[in-house]
């Protein structure tokens, strides 16, 4: 018996210190344009899962209305817009470098109308590790980040005067 858990301990040391010299020899490139690792996005998507948790449950406290929609376009320009675009323009030099890219929102196959407010309102509020997603949670208000959930959660109906902010120069 002894022979065996010493041999386990041996195979799980040797794993390590492989494991430890291929990361540290390059065998996984950090550089954004390097292709995503084996499970990447399962796993980062199972992680994400697992934090957002019962978020999604939070409810929007502001009504849909061109109101909270501007307020949002607002917001949204000043500080989401560089990553994930506004209706109609090209994405930036910025959105081009990351990994992985972000969503072009306002784009069919970018929006997230399908997710549920407290997702996004979570997203925007936390950020997403090692995606570039920042959270706003210390410089926007609540009202601020809902506003902007507003937005994103609603990008498929959005009223000319919303439009016409988003595009506004």
């Amino acid at each position: 018996m002894k022979g065996f858990v010493l041999g386990i301990v041996i195979t799980l040391l040797a794993l390590a210190g492989g494991a430890y010299l291929f990361v540290t020899r390059g065998g996984i490139s950090m550089d954004t344009t390097a292709p995503p690792l084996p499970l990447e996005k399962t796993v980062a998507k199972m992680a994400l899962r697992a934090s957002i948790g019962t978020a999604v449950d939070q409810k929007n406290p502001l009504p849909f209305n061109d109101d909270a929609m501007l307020a949002g376009a607002r917001t949204y320009k000043q500080n989401c817009a560089v990553c994930h675009g506004v209706p109609g323009q090209a994405p930036t030099a910025i959105s081009k470098g990351m990994f992985p890219d972000p969503p072009q929102l306002f784009e069919k196959r970018g929006m997230v109308t399908d997710d549920l407010e407290g997702e996004t309102f979570w997203k925007v509020t936390h950020g997403i590790r090692l995606s570039g997603m920042p959270g706003f949670s210390s410089t926007l208000s609540d009202t601020e980040r809902w506003q902007v959930t507003t937005l994103i959660s609603h990008a498929d109906r959005l009223s000319p005067a919303v439009h016409a902010e988003l595009v506004k120069p």
